[in-house]
């Protein structure tokens, strides 16, 4: 069934269209090719009729074949063969019984849960039932070809299925999500919201007939349709990197779609080009389209321009089999031809399997409300199941007898675990889907420092250049630099701190990986990880020439992309946690476009799925008048989605190990430093979100001496006031917490004013909230007014996360309040109003016993490029 089948067929396909007429059809024609290939190997010399019947014979029913766009000959031949020539091996009786036992079970699992849960959501693949047998013909060919492990990633219709028959998931287990039955949400214990059976993930090891032993892998995925695809491209690259599968064979990924979202949703093609990719390739994806001709509820004709919802892949060289899903034959010959392909051209290729969409969207749903005309021919069909079953019966390729009696014992076995399931009872830790054999390497010391001659030796390893090799002079001058100040014991900037981290790291045997637009060179032009010759085309990576037995360093300047690029690299750190996989923003707001893999993969992955993540973003971050796109990386987004009870004060032995994740904006080079490190060197995981610096990255302030790389053991999460004049902290009268690059401002604007009497802490890690820390320094400061100063909005950046933390650590302070600028829908950076004299900046004096205040309709002067004249206001506030 087609529901948009061409109704007039291109008039090239008609053999009037080249001159000929019936008259011809009788004529013999001599096919004289150099290199003959599929139906013109077996003979040459052909008459037009017999010629035109054999080719429809072949491209024109249940299969079809597109690959006029592909350039290379060795795969279009290879194609032609497979489609022309007749193989008997292709489709056995065996394949058939195969295809039939999977159709069986699918079936009669799909018809026991409509109806024992018929109202409820399960999102049934019924329709499109050929679905499980392609996909479990596609994973035994794969092994059959050398594939140890596959990889799949799929949205929600279909996947109890999937999650059953493939992954062995315990039957009662699954049922019990429908009952009810499963570990609700424990308000008393972190981490364990869960989420809908659908969505949920899965491992099953199996041992192949030759005794191997083989692991398939079910990712775990959100609503947001398409989003799973780079995430699981990333984590196949990442499971063939570990093992050092370098022919990228023995790791297979699998993508299932359906029609509408395959046409529709953007990061199908971000995640379809990586296969090309030197960075991100990983041999190629089979991608199994699930084409129900219908998208929720539109029909395709308003989805898509284009006759086929495969179109996209024509842009990557992937061929296309189009297959009617009812007919095993052409099911099991596409599967076989697709896995066969990949693993000979390590290319993506598609199947295309056109069924339809028994019920609704969901179960709940009619959809004869607006395709009255589409249901009513789809409930007048026979189940798929039956037909075989007939057609087999009567083929001699099963009896019916054995047929039905099999089934009925799979129907007795579901309804003894329907039974089991109303009354299982397990803890979460058994519910919580298993993703990943790897643990983090034990850690017997969480101390990130390293001692002065751990320095003095990476120093010489990260900054040698070797002298034969032609760098750019001022590149060579920058690295002569980087070790003049750790030589020097001072002045380290940021991205010599950055490089120690990593290149600590690496000799200690992490791998580290980090991708984004410019990171080799780093968008600044700051890092310079990869040193281009200027004589020929050589590169030169300091850090991967540190030890013999290092970690392997891989900087990716990736395609012009956020979501997918960022979807692949949360894959990529999902396989390890010994790994240390960083993505990059050219600036902090180009997250923006990838925030459902934030939102879905990163913020939630841990309560959701037990998914553990190290992965770091560092987002550029800072209004130095760029414009307001390239001001501010939305700090506040990153502040809301964290965990961070405002009301519960966590030791600080706890405070990450029980929150979602982590939220920097450091100041000085050795603390980022640190915080690199601290992501490997403790027993768990958890994503790192990194404001990191613009105008800092060379400012003659913002650098560490080397004993803050070496005293200092551990990252830390406040740092107090460091001014040498400050006076008696009993005589300070003005506390003032901030974080980031504002802080330098501060510094300076109390310089000038000559004020020893202001206190300027810095909140480094801003999420989770380091309570007990600000709580010594008011402890410290007790007769001081608090202030908090930043440089964003009052409705952005810390100020709206902040807030309330604050409240419950300065209750008994005297009075405490707020200085930012006002509420903007934009950054505004950029725009140069007159400057206002400084008397007319400072705001009207508030005071509060018990909450802070916000200044009123008071303009701060602070809608400038620079925060130089705005600063002068925080520091006059009596």
């Amino acid at each position: 069934m087609n529901m948009r089948a061409a109704k007039n067929p291109p008039p090239d396909l008609d053999y009037k269209y080249y001159g000929f007429t019936d008259a011809d059809l009788e004529r013999e024609f001599t096919i004289d090719i150099a290199n003959p290939q599929g139906i013109f190997r077996e003979k040459r010399v052909w008459k037009l009729g017999e010629l035109l019947t054999t080719l429809r014979e072949k491209y024109c029913k249940t299969i079809g074949l597109e690959r006029a766009h592909i350039i290379d000959e060795t795969e279009t031949n290879w194609l032609v063969n497979k489609m022309e020539v007749k193989d008997p091996s292709e489709v056995t009786n065996e394949d058939r019984r195969f295809f039939f036992d999977s159709l069986q079970w699918t079936s009669v699992f799909e018809e026991f849960l409509y109806v024992k849960y018929t109202t409820t959501k399960r999102f049934s693949g019924s329709g499109s039932d050929s679905f499980l047998p392609c996909l479990k013909i596609v994973i035994n060919k794969a092994v059959d070809l050398g594939a140890e492990k596959v990889i799949i990633g799929m949205p929600h219709r279909g996947r109890i299925n999937v999650m059953a028959d493939i992954l062995h998931k315990k039957v009662k287990e699954i049922l019990a999500g429908f009952e009810g039955t499963v570990p609700r949400y424990d308000q008393q214990a972190w981490g364990n919201s869960g989420d809908v059976k659908y969505h949920l993930g899965c491992m099953y090891d199996y041992t192949a007939p030759d005794g191997r032993k083989i692991q398939i892998q079910l990712m775990p995925n959100p609503s947001h349709l398409e989003s799973i695809d780079p995430v699981t491209e990333g984590r196949v690259r990442a499971e063939q990197d570990l093992i050092g599968d370098t022919q990228r064979k023995k790791v297979v990924g699998i993508l299932i779609h359906g029609d509408a979202a395959f046409s529709g949703q953007g990061n199908v093609y971000e995640s379809l080009q990586f296969s090309a990719l030197q960075g991100y390739k990983c041999g190629g994806i089979v991608h199994i389209v699930v084409n129900n001709q219908i998208g929720f509820t539109t029909m395709p004709r308003d989805s898509r321009p284009s006759l086929y919802c495969t179109e996209i892949a024509k842009s990557v060289g992937a061929p296309i089999f189009h297959v009617n899903g009812e007919d095993p034959d052409s099911v099991i010959k596409a599967s076989k031809a697709c896995a066969e392909f990949r693993d000979k051209f390590s290319k993506d290729v598609v199947v295309d399997l056109v069924g339809y969409r028994l019920y609704g969207h969901n179960e709940m749903e009619q959809p004869a409300f607006t395709q009255p005309l589409m249901y009513k021919r789809i409930h007048s069909m026979k189940r798929l199941y039956d037909k075989i079953l007939d057609r087999y019966t009567a083929e001699g390729i099963v009896k019916k007898e054995e047929a039905l009696a099999k089934a009925e014992a799979i129907k007795k076995d579901l309804e003894e675990n329907f039974v089991a399931a109303k009354s299982l009872t397990f803890s979460w830790k058994e519910w919580k889907p298993k993703v990943s054999n790897r643990e983090p390497w034990p850690v017997k010391n969480k101390d990130t420092s390293l001692t002065k001659d751990q320095v003095y030796e990476l120093a010489d390893k990260i900054n040698h250049i070797p002298s034969d090799f032609a760098a750019h002079p001022l590149v060579r001058k920058v690295y002569e630099q980087r070790l003049k100040t750790i030589k020097d014991g001072k002045g380290i900037d940021w991205a010599t701190g950055e490089a120690l981290a990593w290149g600590a790291l690496l000799k200690e045997g992490h791998n580290i990986r980090i991708s984004g637009q410019d990171v080799q060179r780093g968008t600044f032009s700051h890092r310079h990880s990869y040193l281009h010759s200027q004589t020929k085309d050589e590169v030169y990576i300091p850090l991967m020439n540190i030890a013999p037995k290092q970690g392997t360093y891989s900087a990716c300047n990736s395609a012009l992309s956020e979501l997918g690029v960022l979807g692949f690299e949360i894959g990529y750190a999902y396989a390890d946690p010994n790994n240390l996989v960083l993505w990059e923003g050219q600036f902090g707001d180009f997250a923006n476009g990838g925030q459902p893999m934030i939102d879905g993969y990163i913020a939630a992955a841990e309560t959701k799925w037990g998914v553990q993540s190290g992965i770091v973003l560092l987002l550029p971050h800072g209004y130095d008048g760029q414009g307001a796109e390239h001001s501010s990386a939305r700090l506040e987004r990153y502040l809301q989605l964290a965990d961070d009870d405002p009301y519960v004060t966590k030791p600080p032995g706890q405070l990450n190990r029980f929150t979602n994740w982590q939220v920097v904006n450091c100041t000085k080079p050795a603390n980022y430093f640190h915080a690199l490190r601290r992501q490997l060197k403790r027993d768990y995981r958890k994503p790192l979100i990194v404001m990191s610096p613009k105008r800092l990255l060379r400012l003659r302030e913002a650098v560490s001496t080397i004993d803050e790389f070496t005293d200092i053991k551990r990252f830390r999460v406040l740092l107090p006031d460091e001014h040498p004049e400050l006076c008696r902290p009993e005589k300070v009268e003005k506390v003032i917490f901030c974080s980031g690059q504002v802080y330098y401002d501060l510094v300076k604007a109390r310089s000038d004013l000559k004020k020893d009497n202001i206190a300027i802490v810095r909140l480094e890690q801003i999420a989770p909230f380091p309570a007990a820390s600000v709580q010594e320094q008011l402890d410290k400061y007790k007769n001081a007014r608090v202030v908090w100063c930043q440089e964003e909005h009052l409705n952005m950046g810390a100020w709206n996360f902040v807030e309330q933390r604050m409240n419950r650590v300065t209750l008994h302070n005297t009075s405490s309040c707020c200085s930012l600028r006002d509420a903007r829908c934009s950054t505004l950076e950029g725009l140069r109003p007159p400057l206002r004299p400084l008397d007319s900046a400072r705001p009207t004096k508030r005071n509060s016993k018990t909450s802070w205040t916000r200044p009123c309709s008071n303009p701060l002067n602070l809608h400038y490029s620079t925060n130089t004249w705005s600063v002068y206001s925080y520091l006059y506030w009596r």
